[in-house]
């Protein structure tokens, strides 16, 4: 370090009131090696030096006896800054891993046995638990003579004769609608034990992220596979034809037979004939810059947050090897991530995989994903395979804060259930789950990052609505988990609590339901009923109508043919269809509830999502306090190209206008009870079935086409 200070002619502080302009003529010079290294080395033998070691210096280096003085005051201070820096991280390792120690203490609490009765351990408020036992015996008794005295009457005789019951699982019951027809739909209630993992999906009782036990050995194997991978996807991204080859509509497509010849590989899993490859590439610029890019990748929370329409539950499980001096290039993790595609039509996809990045030169980075294969007898050795061919990113810095990505997707895809006729085309040309969709997500919301950043008020602020910088930015955080929430609710994924009541019914809703204690969401009982539809119309039509708040009555059954006026609106990007807004109704007795209402749109599709907020929770957002216990149920729509198009349009940018018809979502959550413990009454679920029934109706008579 060089420490500049006054130049020797620089003899008198002025603290005799001398003017600013005097102050700021004073020249500042830096001192030379040589001047710096015998400094060094006498701060090395003597930190503080006494007068007359200072003028001994002074007359030796040519420097002032009071810069002497000044250097060595500089010095200790940053030697005290660097030690209490170091303590700082010391503490907080030491803080880190005791905390660990206590979630490990507490995980390892919970599954302490009792060793005389091999039951669970008995808590500190056995007591309460104990009464709370025997009051539920008691009415599981009263439902049981209850139950007994109706089945006698209609069998004849009492129910004691009958066979022992063998007690049925809840995600083995039936609950198609059809059945629920016949008892009518005052029949009894669903009393369902909403747990984490009752989901017919969700893998037996093992969260699918928890940590691994691994190895040296398969540390070792992993930094193999890695390291491998990221050489197979440089080539990959640095050779053209014949190993890619343009599809019809501009995008780069792999060329499987030359990828094979390119890349042998010793196990292919291409013997099973329910597998299916998927390959793409794609590039562009995103309004970010490479290390903040970096960043959001390796940070499996950040890298939701970047695409929650795709990626619905991300987890580090392991990290094998931490970056280099305490940054990301080096840097390898075993991760789990699911995605989705926003239908219930469509299964989620699960990956086990490596994420190894690496920084190739300055502003120059690659990210590689590779699917680690575990043991068959692994808990974590997938039902369906799901298998990452080295995929991932290359992220090259550009002039004022962009970046230029080049993405690719590469899996193997075993279908858990045949892919749904409306979806075929979407998924088995590679749009839905390929690198266009991925990169196009990416430009969206680094713009709507970087409109978050701007401090000026871009806001289209209509009568002063929305007073300051934070208020606009904690609109945004709550638009933002109202979005995230949403795209959740639409996902049957066995990461979010969700049990599925009914599978497909006859208008092809899904209904699933769980219970909500979360800080943001109403606590109770949650419905959530989605369904997809086709309609020969372009996407971007259906977009603009959805999006206009003047053609709301049309399809809004719940707004009573109420207008909606937009009462405040935030910019998300440049592309009008990106924004925020707040809606207010029209002519009603409900001035104190307003509409939150956040619209995305992109080529590879777009939502429309909206939800109820009370004025006074309004006003805390936009007063710009935190917003995160403002409690949010969102509903709405999203649309995607059909993919029929995807053979004849010309250019990706053509996706959301082009000629092929579009996939709609509808999907909406309802608040059954505000009681978590209420039992679900089968009336619900009609009044749900029949909201997406006459709201799928009334959009295809608003759109003219009643019998698509």
């Amino acid at each position: 370090m060089e420490y500049g200070s006054g130049s020797p002619g620089d003899h008198h502080h002025h603290h005799d009131g001398s003017s600013d302009s005097q102050r700021r003529k004073k020249r500042y010079h830096r001192h030379t090696a040589n001047q710096i290294q015998r400094l060094e080395s006498m701060f090395k033998e003597c930190p503080h030096p006494d007068e007359k070691q200072r003028l001994q210096l002074s007359r030796e280096l040519g420097l002032a006896p009071r810069q002497i003085k000044f250097w060595f005051q500089n010095r200790r201070t940053q030697m005290k800054a660097q030690h209490e820096r170091a303590d700082n991280c010391a503490l907080r390792a030491e803080n880190d891993k005791i905390r660990c120690e206590n979630i490990a203490i507490r995980e390892a609490l919970k599954n302490v046995i009792c060793p005389s009765c091999g039951g669970p351990p008995i808590n500190e408020d056995c007591y309460f638990d104990e009464q709370k036992l025997r009051l539920e015996n008691a009415q599981l008794k009263e439902e049981l003579d209850r139950v007994s005295s109706i089945a006698a009457k209609y069998i004849g005789r009492p129910i004691s004769q009958l066979p022992p019951v063998q007690p049925i699982h809840i995600s083995s019951l039936d609950l198609s609608m059809g059945n629920f027809g016949s008892q009518g739909f005052g029949g009894p209630s669903l009393d369902l034990d909403l747990l984490p993992g009752s989901s017919s999906s969700a893998m037996p009782n093992v969260p699918p992220y928890q940590p691994a036990c691994l190895s040296d050995m398969d540390k070792s194997l992993m930094s193999d596979i890695a390291s491998n991978a990221m050489e197979e996807m440089i080539r990959l991204l640095q050779t053209n034809e014949p190993l890619w080859m343009k599809a019809a509509d501009g995008r780069d497509v792999l060329d499987l037979d030359n990828y094979e010849r390119m890349f042998p590989k010793a196990n292919s899993h291409l013997k099973n004939p329910n597998v299916h490859v998927e390959a793409s590439r794609d590039s562009g610029v995103v309004i970010m810059n490479s290390l903040t890019l970096v960043d959001m990748f390796m940070d499996p929370n950040k890298w939701m947050e970047l695409f929650p329409t795709i990626v619905t539950m991300a987890r580090t499980i392991e990290v094998i090897s931490s970056g280099m001096m305490g940054g990301h290039s080096g840097s390898l993790q075993l991760m789990y991530e699911e995605l989705q595609v926003l239908s219930p039509l469509v299964s989620t996809r699960e990956f086990y995989f490596l994420r190894y990045c690496q920084q190739i030169e300055q502003g120059l980075w690659a990210i590689v994903d590779v699917s680690y294969d575990f043991p068959q007898d692994n808990q974590f050795a997938p039902q369906f395979r799901s298998h990452r061919l080295p995929s991932g990113v290359f992220i090259q810095d550009m002039p004022n804060g962009y970046s230029k990505v080049t993405w690719i997707e590469h899996v193997e895809v075993e279908d858990k259930t045949p892919v749904h006729r409306l979806y075929r085309n979407l998924i088995y040309s590679g749009i839905a789950f390929g690198a266009q969709r991925w990169l196009t997500t990416l430009q969206r919301m680094c713009e709507r990052i970087a409109c978050l950043m701007v401090t000026g008020n871009s806001t289209r602020d209509l009568g002063g609505v929305i007073p300051s910088p934070e208020g606009k930015r904690s609109m945004m955080k709550l638009a933002q988990r109202m979005v995230t929430n949403f795209c959740a609710s639409i996902s049957a994924s066995s990461g979010h609590r969700w049990t599925t009541l009914s599978g497909m019914n006859e208008i092809g809703v899904r209904v699933t339901v769980h219970k909500s204690t979360d800080p943001g969401q109403p606590n109770g009982v949650v419905l959530s009923a989605a369904t997809t539809i086709w309609l020969p119309i372009p996407p971007q039509t259906v977009f603009n109508f959805f999006k206009d708040e003047k053609k709301r009555p049309q399809w809004d059954v719940l707004s009573n043919g109420n207008a909606m006026q937009e009462v405040a609106h935030i910019a998300n990007g440049p592309h009008p269809g990106n924004c925020i807004s707040v809606l207010r109704a029209f002519n009603t007795s409900q001035n104190n509830m307003l509409f939150l209402q956040e619209s995305c749109v992109d080529s590879s599709g777009s939502l429309v999502v909206y939800c109820p907020v009370d004025l006074p929770a309004i006003n805390i957002a936009m007063s710009g306090e935190d917003p995160s216990y403002i409690p949010l149920l969102p509903s709405g729509f999203t649309i995607s190209p059909d993919g029929q198009g995807a053979s004849t349009s010309t250019s990706t940018s053509r996706a959301m206008g082009g000629s092929g018809g579009s996939l709609i979502t509808v999907a909406f959550q309802i608040l059954v009870s505000s009681l978590p413990s209420a039992k679900l009454n089968m009336e619900s679920v009609a009044t749900v079935n029949s909201l997406i029934g006459n709201t799928v109706q009334q959009i295809k008579s608003a759109l003219n086409c009643p019998g698509s």
